[in-house]
């Protein structure tokens, strides 16, 4: 409990924040140009969807962050409310951006691809519209964090984090959308059982996209907690 309780303390959480995203973003810019590199001007093109599969080393990794992150504040929401640990609260908050810019962009890429292979833009299909939700649920948990903390911080991580539980429904919805219901959207073919059914020339530099989209979302979210916890460090003096 000591080791959890230092580990708690926003000062020394920002520590380890500071050390890690100095790792983070280099790693992120060497897969990311590496991936991109590889997947738009070495891959070959799909059999069926031909040349515009490419759009898949943005929207893949966009699309798996946009769930994993709000997940992870989840953890973190559930944690904070469990032993009452601000730093806690503090991480959710910290990972917020990174999951707003990662649900948009997989939205503005999904009607990319969308409008390449089902000639629309956007259709009100169980995926798309499960995630359009999760979007304003990111945007609901700024709103709500925005018209509290100004007041009373304290009520304002209880609101959020239990907001953030509430919302975090949300995410099977989005996972198992596919298979509940009719839908246009394929299938999941990166993360689903029985292994990846991408072909491993485009399944090898989508990995390192989405490695790299993971360390710039971690890069994000530990520049976001540094700036965070120094900002409530400075609130106490």
């Amino acid at each position: 409990m000591n080791l959890l309780l230092r580990w708690a303390n926003p000062f020394v959480a920002g520590k380890v924040a500071a050390r890690l995203r100095a790792v983070s973003l280099p790693a992120a810019v060497l897969f990311g140009a590496t991936g991109m590199v590889w997947g738009l001007f070495f891959a070959p093109a799909d059999y069926l969807q031909g040349e515009s599969v490419r759009i898949i080393y943005l929207h893949v990794p966009s699309a798996t962050l946009s769930t994993l992150l709000f997940g992870a504040m989840a953890v973190a929401s559930l944690g904070f409310l469990v032993l009452r640990l601000p730093s806690l609260a503090l991480v959710c908050r910290a990972i917020a951006p990174s999951g707003l810019l990662m649900t948009a962009l997989c939205l503005i890429t999904g009607s990319l691809w969308g409008k390449l292979s089902w000639g629309t833009w956007w259709v009100w299909d169980a995926r798309l519209t499960s995630l359009l939700v999760l979007f304003f649920i990111y945007i609901g948990y700024f709103a709500l964090e925005s018209l509290f903390a100004d007041t009373d911080a304290a009520r304002a991580r209880i609101v959020t984090s239990v907001f953030v539980l509430v919302g975090a429904v949300d995410l099977p919805i989005v996972k198992f959308s596919v298979d509940w219901w009719y839908s246009l959207h394929q299938p999941a073919s990166l993360l689903r059982k029985g292994g990846s059914s991408i072909h491993p020339d485009l399944l090898q530099p989508l990995l390192l996209c989405l490695a790299s989209a993971t360390l710039f979302a971690a890069w994000a979210s530990f520049t976001a907690f540094e700036n965070i916890s120094m900002r409530t460090r400075l609130r106490r003096f």
